[in-house]
C-alpha cells in the first residue's frame, strides 16, 4: 500500500502533531529529506506481535499439534523442541 501523501522533513518538524494525528487516523505518510524518500509513517496495528509462554501453553492444550507434523518438525528441528 502506497503512502497517501509525502511530507518534507522540515514539515514534519514544524507540523508533527498534526502529521502524527493524520497517521492515527488511518493515513501513510512518506518523509522526504531533500526530495528523497527516506521513511514511510504507518498506523500501528492494534494486533498484538508476540504471544506470552502463557498463551501459547493454552494455544497447544486447546489445539495440539497433529503428531505428523510434530514429528517432522521435530526431524527438521534435530529434535530440539521440547514439552510446554
Amino acid at each position: 500500500m502506497r503512502p497517501k501523501r509525502e511530507v518534507a522533513q522540515r514539515e514534519l518538524r514544524n507540523n508533527i502533531s498534526a502529521v502524527l494525528r493524520e497517521v492515527e487516523a488511518g493515513s501513510r505518510i512518506r518523509v522526504t529529506v531533500r526530495g528523497r524518500a527516506v521513511a514511510d509513517l504507518v498506523p500501528v496495528s492494534p494486533r498484538k506481535d508476540h504471544l506470552t509462554p502463557e498463551e501459547v501453553r493454552r494455544i497447544v492444550r486447546e489445539a495440539p499439534l497433529d503428531s505428523g507434523f510434530a514429528a517432522d518438525v521435530e526431524a527438521g528441528a534435530g529434535a530440539t523442541i521440547d514439552e510446554l
